[in-house]
């Protein structure tokens, strides 16, 4: 059983989505800070949607609409430089990825109000998903001027088979709204729970403790449970067959709720909170 945190974008401006029409066209502005000196977008959509793409600079240049072909395409727009990719679909998904690389001409990309257009040109899903690169790499000023927490989970928290732990302050039991999120775009719940995950001590490089908060430390509360009930089930005998469906199954059914929400499973902690001795068939 794989355990995996849900990311921690929810409450950031690095994703966005909507919903293009047959005909339709869109336009999705994102703004580059100064003194940036690398970029990348990526854009998601379905493989059977055509859409014509366009890239318009801050200084009113364009490129576009993009020719769907296998290789890069290169694109110079004032003192920046675009590669372009598209994508074909996978061993386990369906949708195309368009890779965008803003790469600076001299020493920085150029700042401004950038915008993607696209229009349909023949639609049969019309959901799109842009996402750019988390982890403060990115200057605070870059980011999407309309972003979407909905489906804001990171791979690998999406695959059906693993438990994606989101966060949840456990001081003040409430939700942490930079927890990754769920969404409609699935066809199955996630995250499956939510565990502590702000301001969580932990063993820090050369000795002593620190504090933490993120995802990725509300995850090993989950694992931590999973062997607990792994070891009560199998090393004990009580459950000789537990195996990785059956845990999550006892992990979702002893999951408590959390104050501020009425329904579960739900996009923001699925079906509930971290709860071991409820879990224990």
């Amino acid at each position: 059983m794989i355990c995996v945190g849900t990311g921690n974008n929810g409450s950031g401006n690095l994703h966005t989505q909507g919903r293009l029409g047959q005909g339709e066209t869109a336009e999705i502005e994102f703004s580059v800070s100064a003194y940036e000196p690398v970029l990348n977008v990526q854009l998601w959509k379905g493989y059977t949607d055509d859409m014509e793409i366009y890239l318009e600079a801050p200084w009113g240049q364009t490129a576009g609409p993009l020719s769907e072909q296998l290789g890069v395409q290169r694109y110079i727009l004032g003192n920046t430089e675009i590669l372009v990719y598209y994508g074909k679909p996978g061993p386990f998904q369906v949708t195309q990825e368009i890779y965008f690389d803003f790469i600076p001409r001299e020493t920085y990309i150029g700042n401004g109000i950038w915008k993607i257009r696209l229009r349909g040109r023949r639609i049969r899903e019309g959901i799109f998903y842009l996402w750019m690169p988390g982890g403060g790499v990115l200057n605070p000023g870059t980011g999407f001027y309309t972003p979407k927490a909905e489906e804001t989970l990171t791979i690998p928290s999406t695959a059906a088979k693993a438990i994606a732990v989101g966060a949840y302050d456990s001081r003040l039991n409430t939700f942490a709204d930079f927890s990754g999120r769920g969404g409609n775009g699935l066809s199955y719940p996630k995250p499956d729970l939510a565990a502590p995950g702000v301001n969580i001590t932990a063993p820090v490089p050369g000795g002593g403790y620190g504090s933490f908060t993120g995802t990725s430390f509300a995850t090993p509360f989950v694992t931590g449970a999973a062997a607990l009930l792994m070891e009560f089930g199998i090393i004990r005998g009580r459950d000789p067959f537990l195996w990785g469906e059956k845990v999550k199954a006892y992990l979702r059914r002893g999951a408590q709720p959390l104050r501020g929400f009425e329904e579960y499973p739900n996009p923001e902690i699925g079906y509930g909170v971290l709860c071991v001795k409820e879990s224990i068939p």
